[in-house]
């Protein structure tokens, strides 16, 4: 079980509740109620999109439930429009309103593209695509609209986007952009927040069939497939174990008070000139440095433990179901086991074994709100709720799939 890990957090809203369809039509205008012609019109993190014509007009077949619908143009405020088929009647009428520049000014128009800026874009990109296989196949095409600001006090790198990320996805077969509303990358977890749209690849036989493999071995295992799975109460047959545990402090650990003045006990003998031998070995600590040394080495030990108490978790101690909607709640953490894949090479979870990763992926989660809605498309409906860890925190952007995706039967 991996102790501190990379939280997943990303944003996106979508629910399908039936197959039945509708056929949604609208018009996108200025403020000056001139026609936008060439506006993205899509729905949020889903492959389902179109473009407006001359006139400004645009039709979407979408299925039956509750939507973003997105609404964007270069130099215009992106329009988040929630819409229920169930209740569309009417045509849309969509006015957009020019973008005014929310970034300061330092951060977007005196970006300099130097060393600095490189290391910063080299560590979003592990950050945000992840380190899979299917990161390495990913080209983010337009990193220079990307500026970034880093905060000391907080050692935490935040990211800025002054246009959509157009982003190549050669594994998935997706050209994605990516409207970024947020990026945080601190020392121990990662948050980003986003508009997503997917656009299918062309490609010959032979990469269709690449891509359609690749999308189903990224989807086994994945949250979504855990969710949906969740849902339909279906977790075994899926190759799902889930685990009960509890996370406590670990003692053995000096508190973080002792270890600050322990390193400024060391300071301060350093300053004066005495030697200080960080390697030698103290089982018994005589003099304060000793002590101060045998704190200073017992800093890399866990902060926390964890306790397995419950397997087999039964579906009513993780979900309740109210009327049409599933929602999350649970005490404590749920470790997740997924049997039937293997751990990416490059992962280096506690669970790994080596290059050859272990037989199991192993991830887990716990609550950070009272209760969580689980959409049937496969996501949390406020990805906030949660927080993961594990083999889902190694698994970032690069391994997302859109959330009308659905395994191939054949």
């Amino acid at each position: 079980m991996k102790n501190i890990g990379c939280g997943l957090i990303f944003f996106f809203s979508i629910f399908i509740s039936s197959y039945a369809q509708t056929l949604i039509k609208g018009t996108v205008t200025n403020s000056k109620k001139m026609p936008v012609e060439g506006a993205s019109v899509y729905l949020n993190n889903s492959t389902i999109g179109t473009i407006t014509d001359k006139d400004g007009n645009f039709e979407l077949l979408i299925r039956d439930g509750k939507f973003e619908l997105i609404i964007s143009f270069i130099g215009y405020k992106t329009i988040i429009y929630n819409i229920d088929s169930n209740t569309y009647e009417k045509p849309l009428f969509l006015k957009l309103l020019r973008a005014t520049n929310f970034l300061d000014e330092a951060v977007v128009t005196k970006t300099k593209y130097d060393d600095d800026w490189r290391y910063n874009l080299s560590r979003f990109k592990i950050a945000f695509l992840g380190r899979t296989e299917l990161a390495l196949q990913c080209k983010i095409l337009n990193p220079k609209v990307l500026s970034f600001e880093y905060d000391k006090t907080t050692r935490t790198l935040n990211a800025f986007a002054k246009e959509p990320l157009k982003i190549e996805n050669r594994g998935l077969g997706y050209l994605i952009t990516y409207d970024l509303v947020h990026f945080s990358l601190g020392q121990q977890k990662v948050t980003y927040l986003g508009l997503t749209k997917y656009q299918n690849l062309k490609g010959k036989k032979a990469k269709q069939k690449r891509w359609k493999k690749n999308r189903l071995k990224a989807y086994n295992g994945s949250l979504m497939h855990f969710i949906r799975s969740l849902r339909t109460e279906n977790l075994g047959p899926e190759g799902f174990l889930v685990h009960q545990f509890k996370r406590v402090a670990n003692a053995e650990r000096p508190s973080e008070e002792k270890i600050k003045k322990a390193r400024e006990y060391i300071k301060l003998n350093s300053s004066q000139g005495l030697p200080i031998n960080f390697s030698k070995k103290i089982k018994t600590p005589i003099t304060a440095l000793d002590s101060a040394l045998w704190t200073i080495q017992r800093v890399r030990l866990p902060k926390y433990r964890d306790y397995l108490y419950k397997k087999n978790v039964p579906y009513e101690d993780m979900i309740t179901k109210d009327k049409a909607m599933v929602l999350l709640n649970f005490e404590n953490y749920l470790s997740i086991v997924y049997t039937k894949e293997r751990e990416g090479q490059n992962y280096t979870g506690s669970n790994s074994k080596g290059k050859s990763g272990s037989n199991n992926q192993s991830s887990s989660i716990t609550m950070t709100s009272k209760t969580a809605i689980l959409d049937p498309s496969g996501i949390v409906i406020d990805p906030l709720d949660i927080f993961a860890e594990g083999y889902w925190s190694y698994e970032q952007f690069a391994d997302l799939l859109p959330l009308d995706y659905q395994p191939s039967t054949d």
